[in-house]
């Protein structure tokens, strides 16, 4: 069978899985619903039969801004097959968001998930007029159902299925399948135009760095509308995977451990939390079984990759295993590889949970290279610490004069939706696309990220100062959850901290501390002494330059929903740098500068 559409994995669910029984999972009410693979052709066909019957035709856009579930996959197969342009949407985006993005793409109908996400979006469709129609994937009294579309497809399927055969014959590879908002960390979002050309040649590449078939299954949580999880996706349905939807961000263990997936990607921010969740049970436990913990961690943060310990080391590993690594796998699932992306991920966690017996590695790329450009590769174990791994196959990547990435390929974005100008900035005449990271070479192979282009700043000395690199170094700290590194144009660098509460409140008590709320958590004189403690025994790490001289808490989470952080958990520095103004003023004031 010849995969050159999206569409096209349906014909591969009616062929070689046609006997799949979860070929896509969802929780309702509590329990597991299973589809079929010929469920999956089913309603995929007659969501199509039921677009068409409402009159929508090619280059119609219909926006679904939902949760991951598996209606979200036969919607999508619906519009690609009948070409209609998907827009998917993350369901946490702030109002204004919303508003700019549908007045932008102007979708003839909108799919929300639930009566929440549906009392948010009404008031902005009512004022687009291009928008026709509000359904819904849950029942909602006086709102559509999706399955309304897909009822008027079953009745409309004689009359609506040659009219799809000869729609499905006539697209080209190349034609548009979707346009995708980016999480917008600066300004605006911009509107990424995808081909099933883009998304596909990126299938086929990550197909030749991971080897999983129809006998493993995928967990999936990340939002499935980001690129990274959708094209992830997909590569479960080539690959005949059964795809298991988590039912939100606070169920993944359980249901991770109900499911006992094969693998599931990820983001450095939730890797994180677990990491820090399982330190702070060990830092619970007393006496011997304490001892035994944190050597069998100490131990873990030895590791190297390819079987570069000596084998006394791995000795030790084998008894560090029997007491305390099986036990975090048991808490996994006993899932075989965990894959990140989206950010750079610490070197420690890679150690550790590679030790731990469970292969993590970590890809790199962005919603305008569909989305992979590198990946550590399994099947070829090329394999490399602190990097992205080598550029994938048909990928190609050089580095700049100025350090920047570039990429070409056949993954790479049609362009920036109604942004002709915006499009010819990032991408050149020679065909590279302009990926705004800076990385190196290292071993002539493998591609390492070291900041955002634009994220690097200068102080007044003239040195430049790349923030990630100490965001990531201080967010090993137990005490930390969050970090903002700053200082442009100043004679220092500083930072806000938003500390990891649930392990400081439980410092608090062993020492006696006491607090009304957050808040008043943070004034605490002994509190701000013991994170100065963190910052100065990270510092000894860093540049002179780069250390932070001066830091304040906040104690305000930080949230999607609440801006500070893209969908996807980078730090919006726009956002931030506006919300904690007076911070910044009063840190690099004439007063606090004297001693500078």
């Amino acid at each position: 069978m010849e995969f050159t559409r999206t569409f096209d994995l349906l014909e591969k669910y009616k062929t070689i899985y046609s006997d799949k029984k979860d070929a896509l999972a969802g929780k309702e009410m509590g329990l597991w619903k299973k589809y079929t693979a010929e469920d999956y052709v089913y309603y995929a066909n007659n969501v199509s039969y039921g677009l068409l019957s409402l009159g929508l035709k090619k280059g119609d856009r219909v926006a679904t801004i939902s949760n991951n579930r598996p209606e979200w996959n036969f919607m999508d197969m619906g519009l690609s097959q009948a070409n209609i342009t998907h827009v998917p949407i993350y369901p946490t985006l702030s109002k204004d968001d919303y508003n700019f993005i549908l007045n932008h793409c102007e979708p003839k109908l909108i799919i929300v998930s639930d009566k929440i996400l549906y009392d948010r979006i009404k008031p902005i469709a009512d004022k687009i007029s291009a928008i026709i129609d509000i359904y819904s994937y849950n029942e909602i009294d006086g709102v559509k159902n999706w399955k309304e579309i897909v009822e008027l497809g079953k009745k409309n399927e004689n009359i609506q299925k040659d009219n799809l055969k000869n729609i499905k014959e006539s697209i080209d590879p190349a034609e548009p399948v979707t346009l995708l908002y980016t999480s917008g960390t600066t300004g605006n979002p911009k509107g990424v135009l995808l081909s099933h050309k883009n998304i596909v040649s990126n299938i086929k590449s990550v197909c030749k760095a991971f080897h999983f078939n129809e006998n493993h299954k995928a967990i999936s949580f990340l939002p499935i509308n980001h690129v990274f999880e959708r094209t992830v996706n997909y590569y479960y349905q080539f690959n005949g995977l059964s795809i298991y939807y988590a039912e939100n961000l606070g169920t993944i263990a359980d249901n991770i451990r109900e499911v006992k997936p094969t693998l599931f990607v990820t983001v450095p921010r939730l890797l994180e939390k677990v990491y820090d969740r399982i330190i702070g049970k060990g830092r619970d436990l007393k006496g011997i079984k304490k001892r035994i913990f944190f050597r069998a961690v100490n131990l873990g943060l030895k590791y190297k990759l390819n079987k570069r310990n000596s084998w006394f080391y791995y000795l030790k590993l084998r008894f560090a295993d029997k007491l305390i690594f099986s036990k975090w796998r048991d808490a996994l699932g006993n899932v075989e590889l965990i894959v990140s992306g989206g950010a750079k991920l610490q070197p420690k966690l890679i150690r550790i949970f590679n030790a731990a017996g469970i292969t993590l590695i970590e890809g790199y790329g962005l919603t305008e290279t569909s989305p992979v450009i590198a990946a550590n590769n399994i099947v070829t174990n090329e394999i490399k610490l602190g990097t992205v791994g080598p550029p994938l196959s048909g990928v190609e990547v050089k580095i700049a004069e100025d350090g920047e990435i570039l990429c070409k390929g056949n993954n790479v974005m049609l362009g920036y939706y109604k942004e002709p100008k915006l499009t010819s900035q990032v991408i050149d005449k020679e065909g590279w696309f302009h990926t705004g990271d800076i990385g190196i070479f290292e071993d002539n192979k493998y591609l390492k990220i070291t900041d955002r282009k634009k994220e690097i700043f200068k102080l007044s000395s003239g040195k430049y100062i790349a923030p990630q690199v100490i965001e990531n170094k201080f967010k090993e700290s137990v005490f930390i959850e969050q970090v903002m590194v700053f200082g442009e144009n100043q004679k220092f660098t500083s930072a806000i901290i938003l500390p990891e509460f649930l392990y400081l409140r439980n410092w608090c008590t062993i020492h006696g501390i006491k607090y009304s709320d957050n808040k008043e958590l943070i004034k605490d004189k002994k509190v701000i002494n013991r994170i100065q403690q963190e910052v100065s025994e990270l510092n000894n790490q860093l540049g002179q330059a780069e250390q932070v001289k001066r830091f304040r808490l906040i104690f305000d989470e930080w949230s999607p929903l609440t801006g500070e952080l893209s969908p996807t958990l980078k730090l919006k520095r726009k956002f931030l740098l506006e919300k904690y103004n007076d911070i910044f003023k009063e840190i690099f004031s004439v007063e606090n500068n004297k001693e500078y």
